[in-house]
């Protein structure tokens, strides 16, 4: 059992034992080995029991023998996979622990409980130790805790809607992978294949070493990028720094300790779901996909994968309100200038675009192929068909009876028609409005920040003058 368990964590424990080497040679120029190796046992022994015995184990008999018949008829069934049952978000250990603790449930109702109960845990004793320091307000302190305007952006909007997230992709992406048999663009062939991407994928979303390892991430990597880049470098109410760094408040304990970690948790689980749908997108193109170019989406039948993208728009709203937060406590905190900031959010939406939409391109060689093919297709019985017209009707003259004239000239019309949608078929899966949707999705945080330039009354005016003049 001792060695199964450490054969589990093994790597977990050297990548946590390597981050605090490097953490401590970055922060203290020295290596302590002692504590390096406590750290590790905190971060990936201990964080292994609790998650192993907590919720492995006492969940096994709810989850564990539905999951296991599950897998299996994935594994021996070659015609219907057990895709219909797909979720990207219906497993892993914290997954589990919200099923145990009633935060959630099999069939994801009372899906914001777990965004109240976790929002609050976040932010509630924030507010409660500032309270008690006399830091909320400002009377002992340069920046309160009711004017951090990067700290409730990120509890209270960011963090509420990447739990929230998980509900609109639990529904969005589901049918997606269904859609992939139903529409019958998997060939019969490659459904083995297809179902075993599934069940890799399901494997990795399950991992108790995948999120002990993000967890560790975030107590490691994560507590020194916010500690070197992101905390403010003035007296705050979390901090108060010096020459040697920052001396936390007793509010300050529960922000770097339980409020950042649960965070950015949070996210990199999600940027961990991400890369591991684009994974299962890039193991999907690499089948025999059955594509038509006539087909009227324009995209040879899989323009549905490019709408799929929207499910993400939440994470995009929520990363668009993060550095909204970030910049607005630079620009009304600091005094810094709103516009030097321009460039940083034109790459930032950009980026984000395409980190959702990137992955789809790997599509586009089966597209390309499928559009050559319908175009020689159509051409052959466009030239047949437009021959045998021009022969019956042109040059041997035949009297119109019985409307056969009208139904041959209906004809080439809906032959022009279809060879026009196989010409205009593109070569991604995706559309002009999805891209556009996603970046007004991720810019659209930021525009309060507009407010910082100029006044609500001088926008208001603006406004008008631009409608009615």
């Amino acid at each position: 059992m001792i060695k199964d368990g450490w054969k589990s964590i093994s790597r977990v424990f050297i990548l946590a034992l390597v981050l605090d080497v490097v953490y401590q040679i970055i922060e203290v120029g020295f290596v302590y080995p002692g504590e390096a190796l406590i750290v590790a046992f905190i971060l990936a022994i201990l964080p292994y029991l609790i998650l192993r015995g907590l919720v492995t184990r006492l969940t096994q008999k709810r989850g564990a023998e539905s999951h296991d018949r599950q897998r299996l008829r994935l594994r021996k069934t070659t015609s219907m996979p057990a895709s219909p049952d797909f979720s990207l978000v219906s497993g892993g250990p914290l997954f589990q622990l919200c099923r145990r603790t009633h935060l959630t449930g099999d069939g994801w109702d009372h899906p914001y409980r777990r965004v109240v109960v976790i929002t609050l845990f976040a932010w509630l004793p924030l507010l409660v130790l500032s309270l008690i320091e006399g830091r909320a307000l400002g009377e002992n302190t340069q920046i309160s805790f009711l004017r951090d305007i990067e700290a409730h952006v990120r509890f209270l909007i960011a963090l509420p809607v990447l739990l929230s997230a998980e509900l609109v992709v639990h529904i969005r992406l589901g049918p997606v992978v269904r859609q992939l048999l139903e529409r019958n663009i998997v060939v019969p062939e490659d459904r083995p294949k297809f179902s075993a991407a599934i069940a890799s994928a399901l494997r990795v979303r399950d991992s108790v070493a995948m999120e002990t390892g993000l967890l560790i991430l975030a107590y490691t990597f994560g507590d020194w990028l916010w500690r070197s880049q992101l905390a403010l470098r003035s007296a705050t109410w979390y901090a108060m720094p010096d020459a040697k760094g920052l001396h936390l408040t007793e509010a300050g304990y529960w922000y770097a300790f339980a409020s950042i970690p649960i965070f950015q948790f949070i996210l990199l689980r999600w940027y961990m779901r991400l890369a591991l749908w684009f994974w299962l997108l890039w193991k999907f193109s690499k089948l025999n996909l059955h594509l038509d170019a006539a087909h009227p989406d324009r995209a040879g039948g899989i323009g549905f994968l490019g709408t799929s993208s929207h499910a993400f728009t939440p994470i995009l709203f929520a990363q668009g309100s993060i550095l909204a937060g970030l910049i607005a406590s630079r620009v009304l905190l600091q005094g810094q200038n709103l516009l030097s900031f321009k460039m940083q959010i034109a790459g930032f939406v950009v980026f984000f675009v395409l980190v959702i939409l990137g992955p789809l391109v790997t599509f586009t060689p089966l597209m390309v192929r499928a559009k050559r093919v319908g175009r020689a297709e159509y051409g052959l019985l466009a030239s047949r068909y437009v021959f045998a017209f021009r022969k019956r009707w042109v040059q041997n003259g035949a009297s119109d009876t019985g409307g056969l004239l009208a139904e041959d000239i209906q004809g080439l019309a809906d032959l022009g028609n279809s060879y026009s949608v196989v010409r205009g078929m593109r070569i991604v899966p995706f559309a002009l409005e999805d891209v556009t949707l996603l970046a007004v999705t991720t810019a659209l945080p930021l525009l309060p920040l507009v407010l910082t330039k100029f006044s609500l009354e001088e926008l208001l005016v603006g406004l008008i003058k631009l409608l009615f003049r």
